[in-house]
Order: structure tokens, then C-alpha cells, then sequence
């Protein structure tokens, strides 16, 4: 089954841009721990880091575009892992894994048919 694990932090990219090589280190031997424990299990599909909010557009219903995220929250939306896992209690205990800096929230992706 597949899931998608968003990461979310307050104030996250400021955060990053402070942290020091200490810090960075540890959240990198976090994702790679994550990724090992994902190839055991499953695999993971795709997964990326997110540009800072400030340069993304958003499309209003009608087709207005606006600058900046489609939520306004201090709150920001970091990456994304598209996961294949056996079950729903592997996703979340896999999404565990992850820095404990992100909320991490863990949804089954629908499979739709198009056509």
C-alpha cells in the first residue's frame, strides 16, 4: 500500500538556516536510518525537499494566482515521502524515523482510475 508522509515544522526554513553542522548532521543520519528502515520493508517511492513557501504560487479557484502558500501559518510544509509499505502500522512507525524537529503526518494514498 502506499502512503505519503508530510513534514511539517514551525518556522522550518529559518530553523535550517540557523542550525548548526552538529545539528545538520543528525537530521541527515535521521533520513538515512529512515531510508534503510524503508528498504527493509518496502521501498520508497518518491521523496523531496520543498522550496521556501515564500516562492510558491498558489491557483484560486477561478484560476486567480496568488504569491505565497496556499495556508497561512507559521507552520511550513518541508518535504514529502511517497512510500510502499505493507501496512498502515508500518507506515507510521517508519515515519517515527524521521527528525523529531517535523511533524510528521501519514495518509494512504487513494488509487484512482482515470480513463
Amino acid at each position: 500500500m502506499r502512503y505519503v508522509i508530510l513534514l511539517a515544522e514551525d518556522d522550518h526554513f529559518s530553523r535550517w538556516d540557523e542550525a548548526d553542522q552538529n545539528h545538520r548532521q543528525r537530521v541527515a543520519e535521521d533520513f538515512a536510518r529512515f531510508a534503510e528502515a524503508i528498504g527493509q520493508r518496502g521501498q520508497i517511492v518518491a521523496g523531496e525537499a520543498l522550496e521556501h513557501p515564500k516562492l510558491a504560487r498558489t491557483v484560486q479557484p477561478g484560476g486567480a494566482v496568488t504569491d505565497g502558500p496556499y495556508a497561512e501559518t507559521t507552520e511550513q510544509l518541508g518535504g514529502f515521502y511517497l512510500i510502499d509499505v505493507p501496512t498502515r502500522d508500518d507506515a507510521v512507525e517508519l515515519a517515527g524515523l524521521l527528525p523529531d524537529e517535523y511533524k510528521r503526518e501519514v495518509r494512504e494514498v487513494l488509487e484512482m482510475k482515470i480513463g
